[in-house]
């Protein structure tokens, strides 16, 4: 079928209205992804659509990452693979795409992927009901609404929205993201997100607070404020560390924890704004990218290993407990034996609790990927390799050095029939985990440190749960 926004129905079985719509959504790649698609879930919902899953589907959204090539590829894949299984099984369920792919291939899909019905780019995110909707020809102005939405005229009635949740999860788990600002204005040689996602725009405190109301309300213990760039941030006068303090003091009983904070923004002031309240989590994920100055420059960025280890080293001042987490990318064009030894240097030197290595990916549309001084792929594996041991040497010995220290911890859930969760010093999916022999998802109490395994910490809960 080709790829539209609005079709005719083919079937006399198809829905009639919104409420005989059911919808599944599949997200890949990142938390800021996860998000967008909470949201589109919600709008779907208050729609008065179904939300389902896959094998119930009339139609299915695919959020999808387009970051780097691989994730290109496993978009792909998964798009192929449900319109393999729609057609397999006679479902014959719409095929909707969001997200980055279409936002970054958009003038392509149309021929290249014709099992797709639609193309929704993020900016157009918004529109997905109306999108769905025409699918089965449905005017989103003719649409009837769910009976549970009582009082609604229309899915256009913005009187009824605060009635219906700003995002929907797909699960009950006790700690949510919390999206500051969409896009990236920075201009890094490597990167296609401003391409994809346009330049940075902050979203409201206004916003952000009833959104951070309502996740709350819903059971999070814990909010994560993600970003592209979350330093960012700013409502007019405000900026991140007023953010931070605002949520601090409005949940005191809920852990505020900041992520992707690029190092600009690392300052004195928000770093005694995070020291000084005790929920706000002390913990720093700082992507640096490289320690060799040439190397970061011709990414785009600034600062070298000197610079960084200071940076580094006040914030440890201010913090004394603080985790650390960083980024590096092995294999930058042009990067030579001595500018791959320099970062391994610096990983030593920083210490960083945890790191995340990147083999380089070299993507079209970006100055790095049209560079002439492309490392081979098989050095840059190696010396990502050589990284990424280093790196795990130093964040298994500091985990091992928190044996016999109390931690507070947040019981996230179960995993091989045990209880697992996170102190402060470990953010969501990325880190290890708290592994424990009690706890209730959602309970935040005491525990000890009796063994590590990796990343992974084994305690003994010494505290009634809160």
């Amino acid at each position: 079928m080709p790829a539209s926004t609005e079709t005719e129905p083919t079937s006399a079985d198809m829905p009639v209205d919104a409420a005989g719509i059911k919808v599944a959504f599949v997200t890949l790649g990142c938390a800021k992804n996860e998000v967008d698609t909470e949201k589109m879930r919600a709008r779907v919902l208050a729609a008065g659509m179904q939300l389902v899953n896959i094998s119930q589907a009339d139609c299915i959204v695919v959020n999808t990452c387009a970051f780097i090539t691989e994730a290109t590829e496993e978009a792909i894949a998964t798009i192929l693979d449900l319109a393999n299984l729609a057609y397999t099984t006679g479902q014959q369920a719409k095929l909707v795409v969001t997200g980055c792919l279409p936002s970054r291939y958009q003038d392509e899909l149309d021929t290249e992927l014709p099992e797709v019905s639609a193309f929704v780019t993020v900016a157009n995110e918004a529109r997905i009901v109306e999108v769905i909707l025409g699918l089965f020809g449905i005017k989103a102005q003719d649409a009837r609404p769910s009976p549970d939405n009582e009082g609604s005229a229309s899915i256009n009635d913005k009187a009824t929205m605060p009635k219906m949740p700003m995002r929907v999860p797909e699960d009950n788990r006790p700690w949510a993201y919390l999206k500051i600002a969409e896009g990236c204005s920075r201009r890094c040689s490597f990167c296609t997100i401003p391409s994809i996602r346009g330049p940075y725009v902050s979203t409201s405190l206004a916003e952000l607070t009833d959104e951070a109301d309502q996740l709350v309300a819903g059971g999070a213990r814990e909010l994560v404020l993600i970003a592209q760039d979350t330093g960012l941030w700013h409502d007019g006068e405000k900026d991140l560390a007023d953010l931070l303090e605002h949520l601090a003091k409005r949940f005191e009983n809920v852990w505020i924890r900041l992520m992707y904070l690029q190092p600009s923004a690392l300052s004195v002031r928000l770093l005694e704004t995070m020291a000084a309240h005790p929920n706000i989590c002390r913990y720093l994920d700082i992507p640096l990218q490289h320690a060799s100055a040439r190397v970061i420059s011709d990414m785009g960025r600034s600062g070298d290993a000197s610079e960084y280890l200071q940076m580094i080293g006040q914030a440890r001042e201010i913090m004394p407990d603080v985790a650390l987490r960083t980024t590096v990318i092995a294999g930058f064009p042009g990067e030579t034996r001595q500018e791959s030894l320099e970062l391994m240097r610096f990983i030593k030197a920083a210490k960083f609790d945890y790191v995340g290595v990147f083999v380089y990916s070299q993507e079209e549309g970006t100055v790095a990927g049209e560079r002439q001084d492309q490392v081979p792929m098989r050095t840059r594996r190696a010396r990502a390799q050589r990284l990424r041991d280093l790196a795990d040497s130093i964040g298994f010995a500091r985990a091992e050095a928190l044996i016999g220290k109390r931690l507070e911890v947040l019981v996230t859930g179960y995993e091989d029939g045990q209880v697992i969760g996170r102190s402060k010093a470990q953010a969501p999916e990325i880190d290890g985990v708290v592994r424990l022999a009690t706890g209730e998802p959602g309970q935040l109490l005491v525990a000890e440190v009796v063994d590590t395994v990796c990343y992974d910490l084994e305690a003994v809960v010494i505290s009634e749960p809160r």
